[in-house]
C-alpha cells in the first residue's frame, strides 16, 4: 500500500489527513526502520508493507467506529513499536495514550518517536502487565485497552481487563478468526466479569483476513487478577 493509497483509503472513510499527519506517518516509518537495525522491532520494513500491515491495520478500531476522536484514556499492552495505539493517536489527536512494554529498549524508542512526531498526552511505562495490573495507579483507570497479536484471548483477558474502568472495553486485534479463542475464553470472561460485545471479521485492502474482538468490563475485577507474572501463560483461566 503506497502512502498515497493509504491517504485515499482513509479519506474514503471520512478521515482526511493534514500535511502534519502525513509527515508524522512518514517520520514514523523512517524512525522505525532506523531503530530496527539496533533492536528487533518488526520483521516488516518495506515501506508499502509498513503502511498496510502496521499503519492501516492498527487503525481498524477507528475505521470500524469503535474508537472516536474524544478525550479517552487508552492503554496499549505490549505495543512493541507502538502498534496499534500510536497510528490511532496520529489520526485521533484527542486520545490520551499509555503504552506498557516489558523491554526498556522499546520504551526508549517510543519516547524518541513521540518526541520526533510531537505527540502530546502520550506516556510510556516499562513493566509487565501482571505487575502493573495490581498497581492502584493503573488498575481500573482506562476507558479502552488495545492489544494487537499479543496472546490468546483467555490469557489476554486476564492481562488487560484489570486495567479497565467498569464499562471500559478491550479492543483485541487478531490476524485470524477469533471464534475458537472466544470459546476457550468463556471461563476467563466469567471469572473477570467481562462480556463479549462482538467479534468482527474484516479484510485489509490486499485481502488479508483480520478480526477485531470487543470485550466490555461489567464489574470490578477480583483482586487476585491478574495473577503473578508467568502464571497466566502457564495456567490460563
Amino acid at each position: 500500500m503506497k502512502p498515497e493509497l493509504f491517504y485515499q483509503k482513509l479519506e474514503e472513510q471520512g478521515f482526511s489527513l493534514t500535511e502534519k499527519q502525513k509527515q508524522q506517518f512518514e517520520d514514523y516509518y523512517k524512525l522505525l526502520v532506523e531503530w530496527n537495525q539496533k533492536i528487533n522491532l518488526t520483521a516488516i520494513t518495506e515501506k508499502n508493507e509498513v503502511y498496510l500491515k502496521h499503519f492501516y491495520d492498527s487503525l481498524a478500531p477507528v475505521l470500524m467506529g469503535e474508537i472516536t476522536n474524544q478525550p479517552l484514556e487508552l492503554l496499549d499492552i505490549g505495543a512493541g513499536a507502538g502498534f496499534p495505539s500510536l497510528p490511532m493517536k496520529i489520526l485521533l489527536p484527542e486520545l490520551e495514550v499509555t503504552i506498557i512494554d516489558s523491554l526498556n529498549k522499546r520504551i526508549q524508542f517510543l519516547e524518541l518517536l513521540a518526541d520526533k512526531l510531537q505527540l502530546d498526552k502520550v506516556h510510556f511505562i516499562h513493566g509487565r502487565a501482571e505487575d502493573l495490573g495490581q498497581d492502584k495507579t493503573y488498575r481500573a483507570h482506562f476507558d479502552i485497552v488495545t492489544a494487537r497479536a499479543v496472546a490468546r484471548l483467555p490469557i489476554l483477558a486476564e492481562l488487560t481487563i484489570p486495567f479497565l474502568k467498569i464499562g471500559g472495553r478491550l479492543q483485541a486485534l487478531k490476524a485470524s478468526d477469533a471464534q475458537e479463542e472466544i470459546q476457550e475464553a468463556q471461563n476467563a470472561l466469567t471469572s473477570l466479569f467481562t462480556k463479549l460485545i462482538q467479534s468482527q471479521n474484516y479484510q485489509l485492502p490486499n485481502g488479508d483476513p483480520r478480526t477485531l474482538t470487543t470485550l466490555e468490563k461489567r464489574k470490578e475485577t477480583p483482586n487476585k487478577y491478574p495473577r503473578k507474572a508467568g502464571i497466566p501463560n502457564k495456567r490460563p483461566l
